[in-house]
């Protein structure tokens, strides 16, 4: 399976750290950001990836190459005038994935996983799309994805109604596993917001997506506080990642 790792945006939560840097490239822990992704990535055997670039994407090329010295292979996918959102950027990279099946995980997540289960449950279910979630306590800034007993989604951002259903909440953490077909309907070369807007079209026509939960470590490091805890965490060893090796 190929992967695509989102790294287009301005990382504007985190300035001015971002301004002249793009935030794939911060340190965190004695590594770029983006390494966390790749390395994950690596563990499980997935080592064809591609990037999509904007904000000092220059910058990422300069220091990744090829991926070779990660032992991956990493193309890129460079974004010109407006940013394209997640959902554009990945229709811009639609050739990439060659009509199969593909993973798509964000730059600014650590995440410990086992993507080889994730791949597995996506195949068995079926779905258009799985998306890996996790608990939560505070959807204020990570809006809920509402799930039924066998794991199929039903809600998103409360746009959708589920009256009817036995669901519970739970947040996406930004890895999900897609069905090209998703990328049919999304226009191309326009910017396209986020490819939760398609989800939230294919519940509404009925078809069929998936939540795969996570009790595993996640983070999001596009937060200022979430950064510097992790960074922290990492640098005194408080924090160990199974795909990270020591330094």
């Amino acid at each position: 399976m190929k992967a695509m790792v989102l790294a287009a945006g301005f990382g504007t939560r985190l300035r001015p750290l971002t301004d002249h840097t793009p935030k794939p490239l911060l340190p965190v822990g004695g590594r770029p950001m983006i390494e966390y992704t790749l390395l994950l990535l690596k563990k499980h055997g997935i080592t064809e990836i591609i990037i999509n670039l904007h904000h000092c994407g220059d910058q990422i090329i300069n220091t990744l190459g090829d991926g070779s010295q990660l032992g991956l292979s990493i193309s890129y996918s460079e974004e010109q005038g407006e940013p394209l959102g997640t959902g554009g950027g990945l229709k811009k990279a639609e050739a990439f994935f060659e009509g199969a099946p593909f993973l798509v995980i964000n730059s600014d997540i650590v995440i410990d996983i086992d993507l080889g289960k994730l791949i597995s449950f996506h195949h068995e279910k079926r779905g258009l799309a799985t998306l890996v979630l996790r608990a939560c306590n505070d959807f204020s800034n990570f809006g809920a994805i509402e799930i039924d007993k066998n794991n199929q989604i039903h809600n998103i951002l409360g746009k959708l109604e589920t009256k009817n259903q036995q669901t519970r909440k739970l947040m996406f953490t930004g890895l999900h596993v897609i069905e090209p077909c998703v990328l049919s309907d999304i226009p191309e070369n326009i910017p396209y917001t986020s490819i939760i807007d398609t989800y939230i079209d294919l519940l509404r026509a009925k078809e069929t997506l998936f939540g795969y939960e996570t009790k595993h470590y996640w983070n999001d490091l596009g937060q200022l506080d979430r950064y510097n805890a992790v960074d922290h965490a990492l640098n005194t060893g408080a924090l160990k990642l199974g795909h990270i090796p020591p330094n």
